[in-house]
């Protein structure tokens, strides 16, 4: 008897969704809203457009476009025939951006009419693009030779499929690139087992382990953009659960208030900077958040961000991952015996970097690889094994064999474990600061400065020392009107010292006082633009 060889495709997490509840809602923004089922049939219509164009299966389509409704279908119907999804990061320099698409060779190159202008920049080199596709959310695409096949019409040109193809799953669905902090930006690439597999565990975590409302009821809203390592991965599961799912477009303080308040959403994930941004919008101010949990990732989530949130009845915990680790690693949740504990301590657990999903194998290890004592003090690397781990560096060996070495992906953070088995991240390799022998953590200083009431947000980098080697500079944003200086904030620190939080050593010798600071592509404070520009002052 012929046994059917299940595939496990991305295709399967749709088709339950739309099994489940095929009425259930989707909504773009203030502009659309549709059916699970309709969103299905776009899905298959994207397919079919794309295999109309005569593509070869693992062709590369590279997507610019905001958070919305049809990049959801993308991300179904691009992989979902056989071609690769390159979610292509806007933020990034117009070269680097050029570069993504030639490296990966992207053949089709579906934008949003926004990024018109950077296309038709970009396009004379695009020597690997044969089709140009237009999004708009107007009536009329814009006259231009580079938008004559409008997103609407296209699909529509093609009868949908009657269902996606069937081939092996560990056919290539997706491919990113990382932000490029240090050279150009590398490839990174997921098959769809491997996307299924994240999918499953990171479903298994959020309903059942961790305390966050996720079930059939949960309204969703990513604020992790879609073009970052799948949004985390969670529009993938939301679709999966068949939840209604709202989709911001381009993040505008205002429309994000509107659909969270509107809709009431129970469910979102972004980086640090995002919450920052609306939990200090006066418009926030007097409304019930207490609907909504965050989860927040890509940058340590401080205490004092924490506690703001919270005042506002946000329900906030951490998470950790890469974009080489598609990306989840960890989330913060309470084991069943912490329940019990008071807010303040729980809160010290919330915002760690957490404790591994299912199928994670992580370890901290020490510089002769031997894992680090459970003790919340020795510093190690992370070094982590799953499923769901890019195989490389697309066409870069050589960095490819530094990030696999001894048959771990080394992630280049430096972190603790506790005595509950809790990760914390100090700070990643090429930013802890080594003064006079000892290991100062920039992400500690950063946490315990939050935390003074005129701090909006800090920085803290390792400056060249002649004597030291390295001391921290504290580089700190101040609330609007409130007046700071550096004696302040060293007796502010050193309180932290008395309680055994950090060593005196660790306290900055300088502090600087600046209106912003400056941010990778994906929101990140960019500290080696800092490092820049301060030692260049110093000089």
């Amino acid at each position: 008897m012929p046994v059917y060889d299940y595939q496990l495709l991305l295709k399967r997490l749709i088709e339950h969704g739309v099994e489940w509840y095929p009425e259930q809602k989707i909504v773009y923004r203030d502009q659309w809203e549709y059916s699970y089922a309709d969103m299905y049939e776009r899905v298959r219509r994207v397919a079919a457009a794309l295999q109309a164009m005569g593509l070869k299966p693992d062709t590369k389509v590279g997507v610019i476009e905001w958070d919305s409704h049809r990049y959801l279908e993308m991300y179904f119907g691009i992989p979902g025939a056989g071609y690769v999804l390159h979610t292509i990061n806007p933020r990034l320099a117009p070269a680097d951006i050029g570069y993504t698409i030639i490296h990966a060779e992207d053949e089709v190159l579906i934008f949003h009419e926004d990024f018109l202008p950077l296309v038709e920049r970009l396009a004379p080199h695009l020597s690997t693009v044969r089709h140009y596709i237009v999004i708009t959310d107007k009536e009329k695409a814009p006259d231009h030779p580079l938008a004559r096949v409008e997103y609407e019409s296209w699909i529509h040109s093609v009868q949908p499929l009657p269902e996606l193809p069937d081939f092996p799953e560990t056919t290539q669905a997706t491919m990113a690139y990382t932000t490029g902090t240090t050279g150009k930006p590398k490839g990174v690439y997921f098959n769809h087992r491997q996307l299924v597999l994240h999918t499953l565990a990171g479903a298994a975590t959020i309903s059942t382990l961790a305390d966050y409302p996720v079930n059939k009821r949960t309204v969703y809203m990513p604020l992790t953009p879609l073009f970052h390592v799948h949004a985390w991965g969670i529009p993938y599961l939301m679709t999966m659960l068949g939840v209604k799912q709202i989709y911001p477009g381009r993040y505008e303080p205002a429309m994000l208030l509107k659909l969270i308040v509107g809709h009431k959403v129970t469910f979102s994930h972004c980086v640090p900077t995002i919450l920052q941004m609306i939990v200090g919008a006066e418009a926030v101010q007097g409304l019930d958040l207490s609907h909504w949990t965050v989860v927040i990732g890509g940058a340590r989530l401080t205490r004092g961000l924490a506690e703001r949130a919270r005042a506002l009845g946000i329900n906030i915990y951490a998470g950790y991952g890469m974009s080489e680790t598609a990306p989840i690693l960890t989330l913060a949740m309470l084991k069943p015996y912490m329940l019990d504990w008071d807010e303040d301590r729980k809160l010290d657990y919330l915002i760690k970097t957490g404790v591994p999903i299912p199928l994670v194998k992580l370890r901290i290890v020490n510089e002769k690889g031997e894992d680090v004592a459970r003790d919340g003090q020795e510093k190690g690397e992370i070094i982590v094994r799953t499923p769901w781990l890019t195989p490389g560096y697309y066409k870069d060996p050589e960095k490819s064999e530094e990030l696999w070495r001894d048959g771990w992906l080394h992630t280049g953070d430096v972190a603790v474990m506790d005595e509950h088995g809790y990760v914390q991240i100090v700070d990643r390799l090429k930013d802890v600061i080594k003064s006079g022998g000892e290991w100062i953590s920039s992400l500690e200083l950063e946490n315990l400065l939050s935390l003074h009431p005129d701090v909006e947000e800090a920085a803290v980098i390792g400056m060249p020392d002649p004597k030291w080697d390295e001391r921290p500079l504290a580089i700190v944003v101040p609330r609007k009107g409130a007046e700071l200086t550096a004696e302040q904030l060293k007796e502010h620190l050193a309180q932290y010292v008395e309680s055994g939080a950090i060593t005196r050593w660790a306290i900055p010798d300088k502090f600087a006082f600046v209106e912003s600071l400056p941010r990778t592509s994906v929101g990140k404070i960019d500290k080696k633009a800092l490092r820049a520009q301060f030692i260049k002052e110093e000089s």
